[in-house]
């Protein structure tokens, strides 16, 4: 996933050697998502997901149909702003050091063929993915590492941690439950520009200020234009917020107070970077 995970725990009952037991514990899930979520990696499912054919299925385990029944959903809500297949584009506009590119509008229109939430379909009953292009690319980085925070909280969760802040990067951090002394986490956003109060929930971050024009705009098929912003969204879960961040770089200010509306318990926030 790329980034690091830290787990802060606060809680009356837990001593340090019990929560540093617990912590491990939850890294080690962390890791074990890992394996099964990177499409770098031979052994997990989203990697054999990329080298199937137009036509062909594969059963997915937990960890996976969970990624993709979520990318599906929040794809439908967001009016396609959210795309979890936009992999080549990032490939095409993006140069391995960062840098963007003129692309060729043939070589564009054919990476299109193999872009789009719709041309992938599951099966619930079955537990399997079945693709309708072949060798798409399927990349969970903007919600695998949402989802990597509430499995680890889960785990916490079993061995009676229930007060603690886990933090993907900065980029996305979940609180559960509050500090032993306070009724809420305390948190910073943007190097200091704005603090937030999260009890319960996940705020994620979506910008340009660290990696560029890195952002793709699955409707337009083209990167979203550089801004000195960083937009946050607010969830009940970490997988949620962390996808929801990214799509709220693509959709429009309308769009983003019409969804958090429908959905409830879902914030938008946008910072500027100045």
């Amino acid at each position: 996933m790329a980034t690091t995970f830290e787990i802060i725990i606060s809680q009356d009952d837990v001593d340090e050697v019990y929560a540093a037991q617990t912590a491990n514990a939850a890294f080690e899930e962390i890791a074990r998502l890992e394996d099964e979520l990177s499409r770098f990696r031979a052994s997990s499912d989203i990697f054999r997901i990329g080298q199937l054919q137009a036509g062909e299925r594969l059963r997915l385990g937990m960890a996976a149909w969970d990624c993709l029944s979520l990318a599906k959903a929040v794809h439908a809500e967001t009016n396609g702003a959210f795309d979890i297949t936009i992999g080549p584009l990032m490939e095409l506009f993006v140069t391995r050091t960062g840098e963007p590119r003129h692309v060729n509008a043939s070589v564009l229109e054919e990476a299109r063929q193999i872009i789009g939430s719709h041309r992938f379909d599951l099966d619930e009953a079955e537990m399997t993915v079945t693709v309708h292009a072949s060798r798409m690319i399927f990349d969970l980085g903007a919600l695998g590492k949402g989802y990597a925070l509430d499995q680890a909280a889960d785990v916490l969760a079993m061995h009676g941690v229930h007060n603690a802040v886990l933090n993907a990067g900065d980029s996305t951090v979940l609180a559960i439950g509050k500090p032993a002394d306070k009724e809420s986490w305390n948190l910073t956003l943007s190097h200091g520009a704005k603090q937030i109060q999260l009890r319960d929930r996940a705020v994620s971050g979506s910008g340009f200020a660290v990696q560029g024009a890195h952002i793709m705009n699955p409707r337009l098929f083209q990167p979203v234009p550089v801004k000195n912003r960083r937009t946050y969204a607010l969830a009940p879960t970490a997988a949620l917020s962390d996808a929801l961040s990214t799509a709220f770089m693509v959709m429009e200010p309308a769009e983003i107070t019409a969804l958090c509306e429908r959905l409830g318990q879902v914030e938008a926030l946008e910072i500027s970077e100045e």
